[in-house]
C-alpha cells in the first residue's frame, strides 16, 4: 500500500515528489482546508471558546481529491511548513481524514529546507502533531476573530465605509497615526552649521571642507542668524592651524543572516519589493529547494551549513577572511531556536551559477546568499583619520574633518559594500560629513578659501516606511514572522494608509478609525498589551499555559473594555460639534435648578477641556452637545448646520403646560433614598417645569414620567377621570405583579453580594440595582418587562444562596444558575 504525503502547494509537492520513491503519493492541500465560518463569529465562548470549523470556500475539489487519495493508502504523512500555521494545517488535515485512515496511521514530518538530504532525513524520523503549537495557532485565530467581530460593529456605528478593526493591524495603524500626529505637532527649531573650505599652503592645494564642532571646548550650538553673523565676523579676523591628527582603526562587523523581518526590510530598501512580494518570491525559492524556510525569527545556523560556508570562504576568498571560530549570532528572547535563519541550502550555488530564475528571484537569492556568506566572515577594518583645526585668538574655534579608507574589506568582499564605500570616498562630501583629506601635520598653517554658513531647521521624525514599520513592530514584540506582510497588506487594502515616496501616510479614514479605537479601546489596541498577548501565545506553544485559560483571562477583560467602548462617542464627530460652537457669540443666561446652576458656555468649555485631555467623550455627552447645538442653530453657518444634521428644536407641547399646571398644587411625597439614589418627585417636577419655561420640548421619556406623576397623585387632582380621558392617561403595561414581588422577595435575604464591577466609566452594582427596583415596586406596585428580565438575571447569579432554586427556576422561567468562573 502507498503512503499519502500532504504539503501546502503544488510546487512544493513537485519538488518533494522527486526525492521520494514510488511508495509515496504527494498531494497539495492548497493551504488551509478548514477555517472559522466567514460570516459569523464561529466561537462558542460558553463552551471553552470552542471553534466551529467549516471547510474552506473553494477547497471542495481539493478535499475530495485528498479523501480519494487517502482511500488508496494505509498511512498519511503530514508535511506542511514547520511553524504554527503549518502545524494547524496539518491538524485540520488530520481531522478531515481521520474517518478514512485510523489516527495511529498519521505522522508528522518537518524540515527547514527542501533538499534531497533534508527530506530523506525528515521522512526517516517522523513524529507526531505538536498539539501545543496547534493550540497556539488556534488561540491566535480565536483571539483575532473575537476582536474583529466584536469591535468592528462599534466602528460601523461611527464611521461609514468598509472599515474594520484587527488585533495586530490596528496597533500597526496606531503606530503610523501617532507618528503622523508627532510630525504635525512638531515645531522646527532654527540652527546654523558653520564651516570653511580650507587648503594647504603647499601642494597638494586642493580645498577640503571642515565643520565647526566646538567653541572654547563646548559643543558649538548656534541658534540664530545674529549669533552666526557674530561668530562669522570673529572668524574672518582669525587664522587656522592643524591642532592635532587623530588616527584610529575601527572594526565593522558583519550582520546576522536574515530572519523574516530583516529580509523584508532589506528587500524593500535594496530591491524596492513590498513585504508581501518579498515573501511570495522567497516562497518560490524555498519550494524550489534554493533557500531554507523563510518564516523565522531565529538567526541560528545549522552546524553543517556553517561548516560548508567556512569551507567555501576559505577556498573562494582565502583564510584571512575566516574568523578563528565560527560567528554565532543571538536571536531575540522569544525566537524559536529550533528554526534556522534564512540561508541558501547550498552555499556553493553562487548567484551567477543559478540559472532559470526570474529576475526578481535572482535578485532576492543574491541578497540572501551575500548576507549569509558575509555573516561568517571576519570584520572589515576601516582606517579613520580626523583632523582637528583650531583658530588663534581669545575664543578657540575647533573645526573637524574626517576621512575613512578601507584597510581590509573582511566581510565586505562577499557583500559588495566596499565598492559602495569606495564610491563614497570619491565624493567631496558625503552626508555624514566625511571628505578626502590631504597629508597634514600638526601645527601646519592652513589658508581659508571661504567661510561657509548654512541655516537649517530641526526635522520631525521620519514617517514609517514598510521596512521601518516592520522593524518597530518586531522591536515592540507585536506580531510574528508570519504576520508582518499580511498586516501591512490589510492596511493598504483597507486604504488606511497610502504611500508617498515609500513613506506610509495615514489616510483620513485611517486617522478616524485610529482616533475612535484609541479613544474607546486604548488598552486593547495598546502596543504593550498586544506584545503581552504574543508572549502568552508563545507560552501556549511551549506548553506552559493552557490556551483556554489564556482566553478566559483575556475575554473577561475584553468584555469590560467593550462595555466602556459602547458608551464612547466618535471623536471626529465630537470635534466637529465643538468647532461649531466657536461661532456662538450670544449665550443663554445661566439657569439655576435647585442647588445647581446650568451655564451653557461653561458646559461647552468643560466638555472641550475633557475632549482635549482625553480625546473622547461619552455618547451621553455627545447627545447633550448635539441638543445644545440645535438650541443655538440660528447663530451657526448654514453649511455647518446641514453637515452636522442639526434641526431647530421643537416648541414645548401645549398639553405639557396644562399637565404641569395640574401638578402645581399637589403635595408631593417626601424624598426617598434607594441605594445611592434619592427619588424626589417635587424636585423632578420642578426640573421639568424649568425645562419647558426655557422653551425646550420634553422627550418622550420625560412625557411618560410626567404622566406617571399625574397617575400617582390622581387623588389630589380635581375631576381626574376627565383629565385622564382628555390626556389619554393609561398605566404602562407591566409584567405580572406577583412575579415581580416574588423575585424581589427572593433577593431580600441575600447575605453576600458580589462586589461592584467597573466597565469603562460605569459601575454595575447588583445590590444597589436591587434596592432601586425594590423602591420603585414599593412606590408603583409594578415593574416593566425589561426590569423583570434584569431581575431574573440577578436572581440566577445568586442561585447558590436561594433554597430550592431548581424548583423556583421552573416556576418563574429563570435562567440556568450563574456561577463564578
Amino acid at each position: 500500500m502507498k503512503k499519502l504525503v500532504i504539503v501546502e502547494s503544488p510546487a512544493k509537492a513537485k519538488t518533494i515528489n522527486k526525492y521520494l520513491g514510488e511508495d509515496y503519493i504527494v498531494k497539495a492541500s492548497m493551504g488551509h482546508v478548514r477555517d472559522l465560518p466567514p460570516k459569523k463569529l464561529g466561537v462558542d465562548v460558553d463552551k471553552g471558546f470552542e471553534p466551529e470549523y467549516v471547510n474552506t470556500k473553494g477547497r471542495a475539489k481539493v478535499i475530495a481529491e485528498l479523501k480519494a487519495a487517502a482511500k488508496k493508502c494505509d498511512e498519511v504523512i503530514l508535511a506542511p511548513d514547520p511553524d504554527r500555521e503549518g502545524e494547524a494545517i496539518a491538524w485540520h488535515l488530520f481531522e478531515l481524514l481521520k474517518g478514512i485512515i485510523p489516527p495511529e496511521k498519521f505522522s508528522r514530518v518537518t524540515y527547514n529546507e527542501i533538499t534531497k538530504a533534508a527530506i530523506q532525513e525528515a521522512f526517516s524520523h517522523p513524529g507526531e502533531l505538536d498539539k501545543n503549537r496547534v493550540n497556539s495557532q488556534q488561540a491566535r485565530r480565536v483571539l483575532d476573530r473575537l476582536v474583529g467581530f466584536k469591535v468592528s460593529p462599534l466602528l460601523w456605528k461611527q464611521i461609514k465605509g468598509g472599515v474594520s478593526a484587527g488585533r495586530v493591524q490596528s496597533v500597526a495603524l496606531r503606530l503610523v497615526c501617532e507618528r503622523e500626529r508627532e510630525i504635525q505637532n512638531f515645531n522646527p527649531e532654527e540652527y546654523w552649521v558653520l564651516g570653511a573650505n580650507v587648503r594647504k599652503l603647499i601642494d597638494p592645494r586642493d580645498p577640503f571642507e571642515v565643520k565647526l564642532a566646538q567653541i572654547n571646548g563646548e559643543k558649538a550650538e548656534i541658534k540664530s542668524s545674529e549669533q552666526a553673523e557674530k561668530i562669522r565676523a570673529e572668524l574672518e579676523q582669525s587664522t587656522l592651524h592643524v591642532a592635532r591628527i587623530i588616527e584610529k582603526e575601527i572594526q565593522r562587523k558583519a550582520r546576522a543572516p536574515f530572519i523574516t523581518s530583516t529580509l523584508q526590510q532589506a528587500a524593500s530598501s535594496v530591491c524596492g519589493f513590498t513585504p508581501a512580494r518579498t515573501m511570495s518570491i522567497a516562497q518560490a525559492l524555498y519550494e524550489n529547494g534554493l533557500i531554507t524556510y523563510m518564516r523565522t525569527d531565529s538567526v541560528n545556523i545549522a552546524k553543517s551549513a556553517q561548516e560548508a560556508c567556512r569551507t567555501f570562504i576559505g577556498a573562494e576568498y582565502g583564510n584571512e577572511y575566516l574568523p578563528s571560530k565560527a560567528n554565532v549570532y543571538k536571536s531575540r528572547g522569544n525566537a524559536q531556536e529550533a528554526h534556522e535563519a534564512i540561508r541558501p541550502t547550498d552555499v556553493a550555488q553562487t548567484p551567477p551559477d543559478i540559472s532559470g530564475l526570474k529576475p526578481e528571484e535572482q535578485r532576492l537569492y543574491k541578497l540572501i546568499w551575500e548576507r549569509f556568506v558575509s555573516s561568517q566572515m571576519v570584520p572589515a577594518r576601516i582606517a579613520r583619520r580626523t583632523a582637528e583645526i583650531e583658530t588663534d585668538g581669545s575664543n578657540i574655534y575647533l573645526f573637524r574633518a574626517t576621512s575613512s579608507e578601507i584597510a581590509f574589506p573582511g566581510y565586505m568582499r562577499a557583500s559588495g559594500i566596499e565598492k559602495a564605500a569606495d564610491r563614497k570616498n570619491e565624493d567631496e562630501d558625503d552626508e555624514n560629513g566625511e571628505t578626502r583629506l590631504p597629508p597634514l601635520a600638526e601645527g601646519e598653517k592652513l589658508d581659508c578659501v571661504e567661510w561657509t554658513g548654512e541655516q537649517k531647521f530641526t526635522k520631525p521624525p521620519a514617517r514609517f516606511s514598510e521596512p521601518s514599520l516592520i522593524r518597530a513592530l518586531e522591536a515592540n514584540g507585536v506580531g510574528r514572522p508570519s504576520t508582518y506582510a499580511q498586516t501591512l497588506s490589510v492596511l493598504d487594502k483597507r486604504e488606511y494608509v497610502t504611500k508617498e515616496k515609500r513613506s506610509l501616510v495615514p489616510t483620513e479614514a485611517g486617522l478616524r478609525v485610529n482616533d475612535f479605537l484609541v479613544g474607546a479601546l486604548d488598552s486593547l489596541f495598546n502596543v504593550k498589551f498586544t506584545a503581552e498577548m504574543e508572549a502568552q501565545l508563545d507560552k501556549v506553544e511551549d506548553g506552559s499555559v493552557e490556551w483556554t485559560d489564556m482566553m478566559n483571562k483575556f475575554y473577561k477583560q475584553f468584555l469590560e473594555w467593550l462595555e466602556g467602548a459602547r458608551d464612547m462617542a466618535d471623536p471626529e464627530s465630537t470635534k466637529e460639534l465643538l468647532t461649531a460652537f466657536e461661532q456662538v457669540r450670544e449665550w443663554a443666561a445661566p439657569v439655576k435648578r435647585g442647588r445647581r446652576t446650568y451655564d451653557d458656555k461653561e458646559i461647552i468649555k468643560s466638555v472641550r477641556e475633557k475632549f482635549d485631555e482625553d480625546g473622547q467623550i461619552t455618547q451621553r455627552q455627545h447627545q447633550m452637545l448635539f441638543r445644545m447645538a440645535c438650541k443655538y442653530i440660528e447663530q451657526l453657518d448654514a453649511e455647518e448646520v446641514k453637515k452636522l444634521g442639526l434641526e431647530k428644536p421643537e416648541e414645548p407641547r401645549t398639553e405639557t403646560h396644562r399637565k404641569l399646571e395640574l401638578l402645581r398644587g399637589v403635595e408631593f411625597d417626601a424624598p426617598r433614598k434607594v441605594g445611592r439614589r434619592t427619588y424626589d418627585d417635587a424636585k423632578f417636577c420642578a426640573s421639568l417645569r424649568q425645562q419647558v419655561q426655557n422653551g425646550r420640548r420634553l422627550s418622550e421619556r420625560q412625557v411618560d414620567a410626567l404622566d406617571a406623576l399625574l397617575l400617582k397623585y390622581a387623588e389630589q387632582i380635581e375631576d381626574f377621570e376627565r383629565v385622564k380621558k382628555n390626556f389619554n392617561l393609561t398605566r404602562p403595561e407591566v409584567s405580572d405583579t406577583g412575579v415581580a414581588g416574588s423575585l424581589l422577595g427572593l433577593l431580600k435575604n441575600i447575605k453576600t453580594w458580589n462586589p461592584p464591577v467597573k466597565r469603562g466609566n460605569r459601575e454595575f452594582n447588583d445590590r444597589t440595582f436591587y434596592e432601586s427596583l425594590a423602591g420603585q415596586f414599593e412606590s408603583k406596585g409594578s415593574l416593566s418587562e425589561k426590569q423583570i428580565a434584569a431581575l431574573k438575571k440577578i436572581v440566577a447569579r445568586y442561585a447558590d444562596q436561594i433554597p430550592d432554586y431548581d424548583l423556583i427556576r421552573e416556576q418563574y422561567g429563570l435562567p440556568e444558575p450563574r456561577t463564578k468562573k
